[in-house]
């Protein structure tokens, strides 16, 4: 990877590289973070440089991921990153069981998933699985061949999302202020259940409940906030090609609020619409620029919460 700052460290590689090098073993496609953090160590497109892999046109951070050993060696030689894998090109689904912020009532992502699995009558899946720093976990799951499946908020539950295509998380051996990303259960990894795919799978709206009669029948503030964010993230996929653009603006002003009144984290929205706006054909950089600017528009007008 010739896309990192040149910060070269001394003495003996970085603890990192050890787990980059064992999660590439896997086959899973791994690309380095900066120290301590969740952001990606590699150049956005604004600052590329058009050189090297990038002579052709930028290369985003899903496409420089790598299994190749070398490659990673030389990458992590240049300083102790943390390691994002890119759940695209590895072939996983994972899913994100969250917690809730430090003094916020409500269920844990975990307990939640574990009631959805009642609910349907499936047990709790036993597969690979990795604790988060903020206390929460990732369960690894096979990506089915028949659907290529993108991120998703909320959509399965509060605090239960997932990253497919478009989407990476932190690999275990990372470690960021927050504490340290671990491997709970390094059981085989196991085919994304069919309930689960189903589940996931992008529908025609009309074979959907009504957007409207589902957030009305919430009370938290918190799975409304994250039930507004799936609809509108579908609206956006599904918006013809010349309004897509539009779509997500207002899409995403919509949101907003719920960003306003501290429901939602931004990154998280920001994550969500990215995944929306590119899978429906926008460039990366299109949807950065319109998601950011359409936040931050609603952010400054946002009423108070008992006002809207």
């Amino acid at each position: 990877m010739t896309y990192l700052s040149p910060i070269r460290r001394a003495g003996g590689p970085p603890p990192t590289l050890a787990a980059a090098l064992q999660a590439a073993e896997r086959g899973w496609h791994v690309f380095p973070l900066r120290a301590g953090t969740k952001r990606p160590a590699l150049h956005g497109e604004a600052r590329c440089p058009r050189t090297g892999a990038c002579i052709g046109g930028h290369v985003k951070w899903e496409d420089r991921a790598t299994t190749d050993r070398e490659r990673l060696v030389r990458a992590w030689g240049l300083g102790p990153f943390n390691i994002g894998l890119a759940t695209g090109p590895s072939g996983l689904v994972v899913v994100d069981l969250d917690v809730p912020k430090e003094g916020a009532a409500g269920l844990s992502g975990a307990e939640v998933f574990a009631a959805l699995c009642e609910r349907v009558g499936q047990p709790l899946p036993v597969t690979f699985r990795a604790g988060t720093a903020s206390g929460g976990e990732h369960l690894y799951f096979a990506a089915p061949d028949s659907v290529r499946l993108g991120n998703s908020a909320g959509l399965l539950g509060q605090l239960v999302d997932t990253r497919g295509w478009g989407g990476y998380v932190v690999a275990p051996g990372s470690v960021t202020s927050s504490g340290a990303y671990t491997v709970l259960d390094d059981a085989p990894v196991l085919p994304l259940p069919g309930w689960l795919l189903e589940s996931l799978t992008p529908r025609q709206e009309s074979s959907r409940p009504r957007g409207g009669v589902a957030v009305a029948q919430v009370v938290s503030g918190s799975r409304a906030a994250r039930a507004a964010l799936e609809r509108e993230c579908r609206n956006v996929q599904a918006a013809p090609a010349k309004q897509a653009n539009n779509t997500l603006n207002r899409s995403a002003f919509l949101v907003g609020r719920f960003v306003a009144w501290g429901d939602l984290d931004r990154q998280v929205v920001e994550e969500a619409f990215q995944g929306a706006g590119e899978s429906r054909g926008l460039t990366a950089a299109e949807c950065r620029a319109t998601i950011r600017s359409a936040l931050d528009s609603s952010l400054r007008k946002a009423r108070p919460r008992e006002a809207a």
